[in-house]
Formats: structure tokens, sequence, C-alpha cells
């Protein structure tokens, strides 16, 4: 032992237990310390190991730690861990977090303690834990022929990493407190090891679903969002049907109406980035959904009808554009006076710089000119009738205008 040039610290170079007591000038002395035990550290540096050995692991799962002694064998050893926060002095070379979480991030390493000697401190195994992973469902094709093979293509971070794959199809949920779909499993769609599914003979509109799932404590990921598979055919056993555009009060709108054999129906809308008041809702009977072509462009989408027994209708492209590139005829909603004036106009969507429309009353032309409106200074009876316009070579829907005698 060797005195330190401070008089309240010393180096030592034996291992041992070492106490200290202070001592006055006056000769008083006071208790002695706690021993401090000084170890030996061995020539030999413990090995860090990790079960199962992802790259990434997720909230939830589960891993071990194996700290192992080079030559230690048949020896008796005690463990130190890190991060300190973990219990040390561990009896067994293994540790196992389950159900992990935020809390076990961290650096982690281990040595051997066996009575005063100690081994280096191992490597150091850096652990991240990640949020519960969301796969991603692809399908292909998504607009099928009647009776075409299906490819269903599940995508994870770290594929190669001990995954199996569940497929399924979604179903329609009639509790609208929970989830929409619910899941029943496909065949042969439980615990496979490849990421594709192939659907071979679909004819109708469906959805379907998948996850993953891996280590020996069965660690599920979320499942997908659904991704559909639509069809146009219009023989299934539910029914879409898009009326024409009309306009009433003001604004333009179209119909979407749902029908088929069961009672309780909804209006499906992807992408979901605008969904209609109506949409998601369940009705009773033949469902209606309106949609205001007016309002947004973002109505623009796929749209479908589901039944609660499970039915899916054709699915119908619509582009709100489409509707919005033609005119429009705008005529009172209610009759109007024998005699008095009435002014009946052509909402030009897309307008040039000089129009140039065509007003017709029963399909035949009465004007012709750059004027937009068609007015009537003492309006008649034989001036009722179906009235529509005409512009740069598109032709509005057909209105008609009643007209009453008092």
């Amino acid at each position: 032992m060797t005195e330190y040039e401070g008089r309240n610290a010393i180096i030592v170079s034996q291992r041992g237990l070492y106490s200290c007591r202070g001592r006055s000038d006056s000769g008083r002395q006071t208790y002695n310390s706690d021993n401090a035990i000084i170890k030996d550290t061995l020539p030999i540096t413990a090995i860090l190991t990790i079960q199962p050995n992802w790259t990434q692991i997720y909230m939830g799962e589960t891993f071990t730690v194996i700290c192992e002694i080079p030559g230690g064998e048949g020896t008796y050893w005690s463990y130190d861990w890190r991060p300190e926060r973990f219990t040390t002095y561990y009896t067994t070379n293994e540790r196992t977090f389950y159900n992990v979480g935020w809390e076990d991030n961290g650096n982690y390493q281990c040595r051997g303690n066996k009575g005063l000697s100690l081994t280096e401190w191992s490597n150091v195994i850096p652990v991240t834990i990640s949020f519960k992973l969301h796969p991603v469902l692809t399908v292909s094709p998504s607009w099928l022929s009647p009776g075409a093979s299906v490819t269903l293509s599940c995508e994870i971070e770290y594929p190669s990493e001990g995954w199996s794959y569940y497929w399924y199809k979604a179903i329609p949920n009639m509790d609208i407190k929970e989830e929409p779909y619910k899941y029943e499993l496909l065949p042969d769609g439980s615990e496979t090891a490849q990421t594709l599914y192939i659907i071979t003979g679909q004819t109708h509109t469906a959805a379907y679903v998948c996850r993953a799932q891996r280590g020996r404590n069965y660690y599920y990921t979320y499942y997908s969002k659904p991704k559909f598979v639509w069809s146009a055919d219009l023989y299934s056993a539910a029914s879409l049907t898009v009326g024409p555009v009309e306009q009433r009060l003001g604004f333009d709108f179209v119909r979407l109406t749902c029908t088929g054999n069961s009672t309780w129906w909804r209006v499906r809308k992807f992408p979901e980035n605008s969904v209609p008041y109506c949409s998601d809702v369940w009705n009773l009977g033949e469902s209606v959904c309106t949609l205001y072509t007016v309002i947004s462009y973002s109505d623009d989408g796929v749209y479908w009808c589901e039944s609660m027994s499970k039915q899916f209708s054709n699915a119908v492209n619509i582009t709100l554009q489409d509707f919005y590139s033609g005119p429009l005829m705008v005529i009172p909603d209610d009759p109007v006076k024998k005699g008095t004036f009435v002014s009946l106009s052509c909402n030009l969507r897309i307008k040039k710089i000089f129009p140039f429309v065509a007003f017709y009353h029963n399909n035949k032309l009465i004007q012709n000119d750059s004027r937009e409106e068609l007015n009537f200074l003492a309006v008649s009876k034989s001036d009722e009738g179906s009235y529509k316009c005409q512009y740069s070579g598109k032709e509005s829907p057909s209105r008609w205008m009643s007209v009453k005698c008092e």
C-alpha cells in the first residue's frame, strides 16, 4: 500500500477489504467507515450475445442476453450487468426481458464475478425498442376481370428476420362502434413463410389484410390496413348505380344507390381523404348517397357498397372532374308564373374568353350566340318543356321548366 500525497486518499495495489477512519489533532478518532472491496481484474473479457439475434426489436417482443466467460466452464461465477438500473450480481448468465417497452432501451454489457476477481466488461450490444410494427399489404391487380388470379403481398421491415405471415379476408362489421371490418383467416393462410398469397378465381369486389408473427413468445404485428380488389361486375349480389348529374337549390349533385338482397347497406370510398357524409353509415333498405359535385374534387375515387350479410357490390370509379367539364342548365325549381319575366342560364364550368352557347327547347335550337342566359320577357304556357344548353362541344343534362297559369 502506498500513501497518496493528499491526506484523504491512498493508492492500493493488493486486493482485499479496506476501510478508513479520521483522527483530529487532539487525538480524537471517528468510527471506521464501511468496507470497500478491492478485487483483481482478470485478463479475461466476457462475451455478450443476444437471442433472437434480431437487428430490430419491437414493443411487446421478448429477448434474452447471454454472458459467456471464455475458459470459465466448471467454475462458479456470478454476473454483473449493465445498464446500471438492472439488478447486478446475478447468479445465472442469462437475463430474459418479456413484453419489452421503452424502459428496456440501452447499451447492454456483462462481466463475470468470482470472489475477489472480476473479468473485463463484455462487448456492448445496443438495444433499441421501436413501435409495434405496421405491415403494408398490396394487391395486384386492384381492378380485376372476373375469374382472374389476385396476388397479395405483405411488406414488412427486415423481412428476413424470422417472420411468418397470416392472411385474412376483411368482412363488414355490423357494430358501428368498432372497426369497420373483422377478419376471417383465408384457407391455408395461417403461419406461411412466403410474403405472397395468391387467390385464384376471384370474381367480385373483396377486401384483404395481413399480419406477421415471430419469436417463441408469438409476437404479432398489427393488422395491415385493408386493401381492396375491385370488380365492375354488374351481376354481383349487390349493385351500386350512379345517377345523372342534377341541380337543385343551386347545388349540383349525383346520387349513388345501393340495392341487393340485404337489409342494411353502407357506401364506402377509396381513398378516404374525403368521405361523404353518408359513407360508413349503415342504412336500412335501399341506401342512397348524394355527392355534391360543386363542393370538392377530393370526392374523386372508387365507390362501392357493402352489406351486413357480407356482400360487396360492383365498384365504380367516379371522377367529379368529368361532371365539372360540361355545362349545366340552370332552371327555377318551382313552376314559373305565366306572364312574368323568367331568365334561364347555362352554367359554364370551364369558360373561354368569348363563349358561344346554344340553347335548346324540346331538342330544338332556339338561341345560339355569346349570351349565357335565355330570357323570357313574359313567359307563356308554350314555353313549358325540356331545356338544355351546349357549349364547347359538350351538352348539359336536360331540365324541365313548368309554367303555371296563375
